[in-house]
C-alpha cells in the first residue's frame, strides 16, 4: 500500500506543478501581448505626430521653394511645376524601392516582436 500512496502523492504533486505552469504561462502570454500592443501603439502615435509635423514643414518648404524658383524663372507656374516634378520623381523612386522598405520594416518589427 505504501507504493500506491507514494504514486498518488507524486501524481498529485505533478498535477499541481502542471497547473502552476499553465497559470504562469498564461500570465506571461498576457504580459507579452500587453508589451507588444503598447510598443505598437506607441510607434504609431509617434509616427503620426512626427509625420504630421514633418508634412506641414514639407508643405511650407515646398511652397517657399516653388515661389523662389518661380521668381527666379520669371514665372510662378513654372516654379510650381518644378517642385511638383521633384515630388513626382521622389514618389517614383520610393515606389521602385518599396520592397526594400518592406524588408526593413519587417526586420525592425520582427526583432522587437520575437527577441524581447
Amino acid at each position: 500500500m505504501n507504493i500506491f500512496e507514494s504514486l498518488n502523492n507524486t501524481s498529485g504533486k505533478m498535477g499541481d506543478a502542471g497547473e502552476i505552469y499553465v497559470k504562469k504561462s498564461t500570465e506571461y502570454v498576457k504580459l507579452k501581448v500587453f508589451q507588444q500592443i503598447t510598443i505598437s501603439v506607441s510607434m504609431v502615435a509617434k509616427a503620426l505626430l512626427i509625420g504630421g509635423l514633418f508634412a506641414i514643414g514639407l508643405l511650407f518648404a515646398a511652397l517657399a521653394a516653388a515661389l523662389a524658383i518661380g521668381e527666379w524663372l520669371g514665372n510662378q507656374a513654372l516654379g510650381y511645376l518644378v517642385v511638383a516634378g521633384v515630388f513626382l520623381i521622389l514618389t517614383l523612386i520610393i515606389y521602385l524601392a518599396r520592397s526594400v522598405i518592406d524588408n526593413m520594416i519587417i526586420k525592425r518589427f520582427s526583432s522587437k516582436f520575437f527577441d524581447s
